[in-house]
């Protein structure tokens, strides 16, 4: 009798083979890391929790606006400014009062890293952040400002990648204003013109 459309061999060689690597499985050494007396090695984009550089943050609301599960909550005040000179206008700028961030509704997409415009969070491999209470997952601040401590430095741009155009274009007119100013010091006459001695008119006969 011809064998069945997909099966080769004997019966019960599937099962052979899956013994066969069971045993040999059993036989090498196990690689299971002992957490947490043993600390896994993450990888350096690993998405943990959200940490926040405070001094960048300017209360724009867009970070809580984007997010999909709306587990931001920002309050904050208005503070008048000073003018810093005679006839000047006083300024008014935001002050944060209050930043967190409710990890029990944070689906970690990063998309409030990304449309922040002033970088003021960042992810942090930190995972170590269990609760027994899911009121507890919402962490302040405080918290925020202490996760940043651990966020890891970006990586080295490669030697061989295009300079950024920030960076091309500020250079640009460093060099221009340098040389600008280095010839006007070789070359006085190409300063600018200064006006000369006039004659008085005489008075007419």
């Amino acid at each position: 009798m011809a064998p069945l459309p997909g099966f080769s061999g004997f019966p019960g060689s599937g099962l052979a083979k899956g013994l066969a690597v069971t045993l040999r499985t059993m036989t090498k050494k196990s690689v299971t890391g002992q957490y947490p007396d043993t600390q896994p090695d993450l990888a350096p984009r690993t998405r943990g929790v959200i940490g926040l550089f405070e001094e960048n943050c300017t209360v724009c609301m867009l970070c809580a606006r984007e997010c999909p599960d709306w587990c931001i909550y920002i309050d904050s005040h208005k503070e008048t400014v000073p003018a810093t000179t005679p006839g000047g206008r006083d300024r008014s700028r935001n002050v944060l009062d209050r930043f967190a961030i409710d990890f029990s509704l944070c689906m970690y997409c990063g998309i409030c890293i990304e449309v922040c415009p002033f970088d003021a969070l960042f992810w942090s491999p930190e995972f170590e952040y269990a609760e027994t209470d899911i009121r507890e997952l919402t962490h302040e601040r405080d918290k925020l400002r202490e996760w940043m401590w651990t966020v890891p430095a970006p990586p080295a741009l490669d030697p061989a990648a295009e300079e950024p155009k920030e960076l091309a274009a500020a250079r640009k007119t460093a060099d221009k204003l340098a040389a600008t100013q280095a010839v006007a010091e070789t070359d006085p006459q190409t300063g600018p013109p200064t006006a000369g001695p006039t004659e008085p008119k005489g008075e007419e006969p």
